[in-house]
């Protein structure tokens, strides 16, 4: 069985069991193989590629690098002695429940809520109510324009004032 030049049994024979011994987790070597299956078919000039199988396996790689960048941001609740070198009684992986962010990650997340926050504060005050009536709070346009007697295109250039400002605030925290 072909999928856009790759054959599927050799990916869930001879690819999966590979990044299954990288993960030990069967759910996630699924899901490394099913998202590098999402690469691959969003790849541009995906017809010049000569060998789609090597290409995938390079795909794997660098999904398998981004699952463990991701994952390493999180430490363990529980104690390794609990199971196994897996981390779980009878060598079956912690659920995720067991995971919490690393104290850097935290610290990082905490600084840039603050930085929104002064973002957020230095917005005029109608511009301020209108964005938190609609992001927190989760209010319609209309139920905002309505709660505060204005327009609702006057709600709308209030929203996009908002956003502009975190999107640009965002871009320089970035570079």
């Amino acid at each position: 069985m072909y999928w856009h030049g790759l054959d599927l049994r050799w990916a869930y024979a001879d690819l999966l069991p590979g990044i299954y011994r990288h993960t030990h987790c069967t759910h996630v070597a699924h899901d490394i193989l099913h998202d590098a299956f999402l690469r691959f078919a969003l790849t541009r000039n995906r017809e010049a590629i000569a060998q789609p199988h090597a290409y995938l396996r390079t795909v794997v790689r660098h999904v398998l690098a981004d699952s463990f960048r991701e994952t390493s941001r999180f430490v363990q609740l529980v104690p390794d002695d609990a199971g196994d070198e897996r981390g779980g009684a009878g060598g079956a992986p912690f659920p995720e429940e067991h995971f919490s962010p690393s104290p850097e990650h935290l610290a990082d997340l905490q600084q840039r809520l603050e930085a929104l926050q002064r973002i957020i504060d230095c917005l005029p005050p109608r511009c301020r109510e209108v964005f938190w009536l609609f992001r927190i709070d989760g209010l319609a346009q209309a139920e905002i324009a309505a709660r505060l007697s204005i327009s609702r295109n006057m709600v709308e250039r209030h929203i996009m004032r908002a956003l502009v400002d975190l999107r640009t605030a965002r871009n320089l925290m970035t570079n």
